[in-house]
């Protein structure tokens, strides 16, 4: 099995033995944890715990609805019995009237009048062979696990290539941000300091303690550790597409620490242009979680 998978799938599956046909229809859309609904005829409720280890092999979470029938009838499962105490009467009671009547005695006709009068032979129903249905309805349960597979495959595979170039696009903004501030920084710090000479104009203030005062405030606006974070998160967004297990609830949290950065990067620098970007990353990151909501 191959990850990324979306939840959204559909799969179908069927199997004949003796007369009878076994479908199995999968359908599953996106959910927080594994929820599952089943439709069966009630004499296969006593296969639910097996049907449900089988779907939950494939299934991490999702809503799935299982739906099974079964048609034709069984030619195994029926039996015929004989009465052979009623079948008894009726044939003293023919002999009997043969005899008033003077006819002639023939076992075979006499037995297959027997047979027609009601009661004498019967069919009934046997009971449900829990092993024997499962051995039925296993084949089918597994192609159409096997099918949804492979649609929620597919389209965990176009989900990777179109988070992946959302992502790309992020990035190109993360990085243009990054090339930009050194101009911003020192821009900030020469208005800093025009800020001051015109407050101070006139006044006596050591030089040392301006610096320091200038160096303090320039170290607030410091987005070093944000664009570290993010480049951190970008790498990990990618290593969970090509990891081998389910990762979406992760990409998901991941998708919060993304935002927490922007917004901080944003507070930080006071800049109309970072403000602009800063609103295409959060829309970035927006579309992003629409389409994570759909992984496994």
């Amino acid at each position: 099995m191959s990850f990324p998978r979306s939840m959204t799938g559909f799969g179908r599956g069927d199997s004949e033995a003796h007369g009878q046909t076994w479908t199995v229809e999968i359908k599953s859309v996106n959910h927080r944890f594994l929820d599952l609904k089943m439709k069966m005829p009630r004499e296969l409720s006593a296969l639910e715990e097996r049907i449900k280890k089988s779907v939950a092999s494939v299934f991490s979470r999702a809503h799935v609805d299982v739906i099974i029938t079964v048609s034709g009838t069984d030619q195994t499962s029926n039996q015929l019995s004989v009465n052979t105490a009623l079948a008894r009467e009726y044939s003293h009671t023919l002999i009997d009237l043969r005899k008033q009547l003077g006819l002639t005695h023939d076992n075979d006709s006499l037995i297959s009048l027997v047979a027609t009068f009601p009661g004498v032979i019967s069919q009934e129903k046997k009971e449900a062979d829990i092993e024997q249905s499962w051995q039925r309805l296993q084949p089918a349960l597994d192609m159409a696990l096997a099918n949804s597979l492979t649609m929620r495959e597919q389209e965990g595979a176009n989900l990777a290539a179109d988070l992946l170039e959302r992502l790309e696009t992020f990035a190109a903004t993360v990085s243009t941000i990054e090339q930009q501030i050194p101009e911003i920084v020192a821009l900030r710090q020469e208005n800093l300091h025009d800020k001051i000479n015109k407050l101070l104009d006139g006044m006596d203030i050591d030089p040392m303690r301006l610096a320091q005062e200038v160096v303090i405030m320039t170290d607030k606006a410091d987005v070093t550790e944000e664009m570290v974070r993010l480049a951190s998160h970008i790498s990990q967004f990618k290593n969970f597409l090509s990891s081998d297990e389910p990762t979406g609830r992760k990409i998901d949290f991941l998708l919060q620490e993304f935002l927490r950065e922007v917004n901080t990067l944003a507070s930080k620098i006071s800049n109309a242009s970072v403000a602009h970007k800063s609103v295409e990353m959060k829309n970035d990151i927006e579309k992003i979680r629409e389409q994570v909501q759909n992984l496994e």
